[in-house]
């Protein structure tokens, strides 16, 4: 006997507006759907990418900062994240971040202070409100998956302080992509030493094991120091890919537009 798999009803090729609720991903992610309603994903999926390329085009070489959104501004590693913000801005580096509070807003502040640039990347959910004040650009995005390859694709360090589970998804992204050589061996720097002190004995823990190799180990800097964390960045990244500040001229019929302070 014949069966098919019942199929679900037509839907309209238009979709509504995004209520900034993160339905986006919940629609995508909930199983297939009729044809032209994935055609329509794949339309918004491309409209996310394209925006985000035409906003962060022109950013320069980034430094991606990840960290908690919930860090409020009395917690030392704010101030760390601040610090360090305000350091890699001085090395040349536009800071990136998620472009919401906590640590992200820490590291896009001390870049602003420093005088550097300094962009965010955020994402539609129910509890955030957009970029944060310190940011020059921003670029909203509707996709967790697009945001964080704009996250990594713009960057040649990852600097990650204490956070929560979209924390570790981060790491743990930039980490694998690394491993299996679909970036270039980009530094990574993991900083709150206590924090991450279990985590770090879980990585040594899958090298004694087997399951990652034991080289692996060097792909992550663990420190609390930002001039030991700036050093490792430099020698990582200025010197082994060739960086120096180059001019990039944007197309104003694209509507592209160069690097501005807001």
């Amino acid at each position: 006997m014949n069966s098919e798999i019942p199929r679900p009803p037509p839907e309209s090729p238009t979709l509504p507006p995004s209520t900034g609720d993160g339905s986006a991903d919940r629609v995508m992610l909930e199983g297939p759907r009729s044809r032209v309603g994935e055609f329509v994903t794949l339309l918004l999926v491309l409209r996310d990418f394209l925006r985000g390329f035409r906003v962060l085009h022109f950013v320069g070489p980034c430094v991606t900062v990840f960290g908690s959104a919930r860090t409020a501004v009395t917690d030392p590693h704010y101030d760390l994240a601040r610090r360090m913000g305000a350091a890699i801005a001085r090395l040349g580096f536009t800071v990136m971040t998620g472009g919401g509070p906590g640590i992200m807003e820490a590291a896009n502040r001390g870049a602003k202070e420093a005088g550097g640039r300094s962009v965010g990347c955020t994402i539609e959910l129910p509890h955030e409100e957009g970029a944060n004040a310190y940011v020059d650009r921003s670029v909203r995005m509707h996709y967790f998956f697009v945001r964080k390859t704009l996250l990594i694709k713009y960057s040649y360090a990852f600097v990650v302080l204490p956070g929560g589970a979209g924390t570790l998804d981060e790491l743990f992204e930039a980490l694998t992509l690394i491993q299996t050589g679909k970036i270039d061996n980009f530094p990574i720097v993991v900083m709150g030493t206590e924090y991450w002190r279990e985590l770090v004995l879980l990585i040594e823990k899958m090298a004694r094991a087997g399951t990652i190799s034991p080289t692996d180990l060097d792909l992550i800097f663990v420190t609390d120091s930002v001039d030991d964390a700036i050093a490792h960045i430099r020698d990582k990244t200025i010197k082994p890919f060739g960086l120096k500040p180059a001019v990039t001229r944007s197309l104003p019929w694209l509507g592209e537009s160069g690097f501005r302070r807001t």
